[in-house]
């Protein structure tokens, strides 16, 4: 979800030239988002999102600039892959690469992303919303816009 929604609001920024989501862990790899979260987006006008899960690579951290986890468990697994990756690569340009909770960037320092999977349809509304705010966040205080940004 939070994929498709950075996707859809920042279609034409001239500073975002690539997005991609995956986990942390093999349990869906392979498999489309949930019915659930493709219901929700579709609601909020985002109907062309397709996707297949994957698990992160450690050459993710070469390749993108960003990368946000959506809780501190995951961020936790992310941290130590990256620093895999850097002992791999002779110390590479890790530090240069950004590593960051995705609820930081929502007003609330340290926010967490509500796991909608084991919950009802309205969790998803939830993570929906978490995910424009986070995403405002980040566009405004990274990028600089701060434009009107639809949702």
């Amino acid at each position: 979800m939070a994929e498709a929604v950075f996707r859809s609001l920042t279609t034409s920024h001239p500073c975002v030239a690539r997005i991609d989501s995956a986990g942390t862990g093999a349990y869906h790899a392979g498999d489309s988002p949930d019915p659930r979260t493709m219901s929700t987006l579709e609601d909020h006008g985002i109907a062309d999102y397709r996707h297949g899960a994957r698990i992160v690579q450690l050459s993710d951290f070469s390749d993108f600039d960003y990368i946000f986890a959506m809780d501190r468990d995951n961020l936790r697994d992310l941290q130590r892959s990256r620093d895999r990756w850097a002992a791999k690569n002779g110390g590479g340009n890790a530090a240069t690469r950004q590593l960051m909770l995705f609820g930081d960037f929502g007003g609330r320092k340290g926010e967490e992303v509500v796991d909608p999977y084991y919950g009802r349809q309205d969790g998803f509304e939830v993570a929906y919303e978490q995910m424009v705010r986070f995403s405002k966040g980040f566009i405004s205080q990274v990028l600089g816009e701060e434009e009107e940004i639809s949702s």
